[in-house]
C-alpha cells in the first residue's frame, strides 16, 4: 500500500510568458468563433489565470473605417487554456470613445 505522502508530485509547470499566453488566446479564440484578434487593449494576469480584451472585426465595410468592431473579453486558465469569452462591446472602427 502506498502512502499518500509518498506519490510523486509533479513539479509546478514553469510559468507562460506574456508572448506565450497572447498566441494561445488569439490561436484558441480564432478556432471557437473564426474570427482573429486584431488588437488586444487589456491584459493582465488574475489569481484565476489571465484576462485580456481582443479587438475583433465583427463586420467588414468599405471604406475600412465603417466597419463594426467588437471587443471581447477573453478568460484563460494559468496554463493558457481559453476559459470563457464574451464581447464587451460594438463600435464603429472609426469611432472613439466619448470618455
Amino acid at each position: 500500500m502506498t502512502d499518500p505522502k509518498e506519490t510523486t508530485d509533479t513539479p509546478d509547470e514553469p510559468a507562460l510568458t506574456a508572448p506565450q499566453v497572447l498566441r494561445a488566446a488569439h490561436e484558441q479564440f480564432a478556432e471557437l468563433t473564426g474570427r482573429s484578434p486584431e488588437g488586444v487593449s487589456r491584459f493582465e494576469r488574475t489569481e484565476e489565470g489571465w484576462l485580456l480584451e481582443a479587438e475583433v472585426v465583427e463586420v467588414a465595410r468599405v471604406p475600412e473605417t465603417m466597419s463594426v468592431m467588437a471587443l471581447y473579453e477573453v478568460t484563460l486558465d494559468p496554463r493558457g487554456l481559453l476559459t470563457g469569452y464574451r464581447r464587451v462591446r460594438r463600435y464603429e472602427r472609426g469611432r472613439t470613445d466619448s470618455r
